[in-house]
C-alpha cells in the first residue's frame, strides 16, 4: 500500500506530488471512505493496468480515501482476471443481448485462413469490453452505498459501546 511519504517523493508524481501531500486525502471520514471505495471499484474494472495509480489520480479531484480507492482496486488481481472476463462476457451479452448465433456470417468469414485462432476474442472482446464498461459503473455504485451502510453501521456501533460504558461508569445519569 503506498505511503503519503512515498507518493511525494516519486519521481513521476513530481509535478503533482503536493497534491497528494495533502492530509484529506488521507482521513478516514464518512465521506471520503464511500468516495475511495467507488472510485477504486471504477478503476479496477475500467483499467487493465495500472488501477492503483488510476485510482489515486481519481481520488484527488473527488477527495477521496487515497489508501481505500488504491486498496479496493486489488478485487481485480491475475488470480481473478479469468472469473472477472466471464462475468463481463456475460454482463455484456445480457446488456446488449446478443445471441451468439447472430456471428454466423463473422464465423464464416473467420473460419477460413489463420484467423481461426482469433475467431472467439474477435467475437467476443466488444461484448467483454461493454461489460466491463457495465461493471465498472456498477461497482462503483454498489461499493459507494455498501462502504457508506458499513460506515454507518460501525459509527452506530461504537456509539452504542461508548454509551454503555458511560452507564456503567456512571449509573446516576
Amino acid at each position: 500500500m503506498p505511503k503519503r511519504s512515498d507518493m511525494e517523493r516519486n519521481r513521476w508524481l513530481a509535478p503533482i506530488s503536493h497534491r497528494f501531500g495533502r492530509s484529506e486525502l488521507w482521513r478516514f471520514t464518512r465521506r471520503s471512505v464511500p468516495r475511495g471505495a467507488a472510485l477504486g471499484l471504477f478503476a479496477a474494472f475500467i483499467l487493465p493496468v495500472g488501477q492503483i495509480f488510476l485510482a489515486a489520480f481519481l481520488a484527488l479531484p473527488a477527495r477521496a480515501n487515497v489508501p481505500v480507492a488504491a486498496a479496493v482496486t486489488f478485487v481485480t488481481n491475475p488470480f481473478t482476471v479469468p472469473f472477472w472476463l466471464l462475468i463481463a462476457n456475460k454482463v455484456g451479452r445480457f446488456a446488449l443481448k446478443v445471441d451468439p448465433d447472430a456471428f454466423g456470417s463473422a464465423k464464416a468469414a473467420l473460419e477460413q485462413g489463420w484467423w481461426v485462432q482469433f475467431g472467439w476474442w474477435l467475437e467476443t472482446a466488444g461484448v467483454t469490453a461493454f461489460g466491463f464498461v457495465v461493471l465498472s459503473v456498477v461497482t462503483a455504485a454498489l461499493g459507494y452505498l455498501l462502504s457508506s451502510f458499513l460506515w454507518r453501521l460501525v459509527v452506530a456501533r461504537k456509539w452504542t459501546r461508548r454509551a454503555g460504558r458511560r452507564k456503567v461508569l456512571h449509573p446516576a445519569e
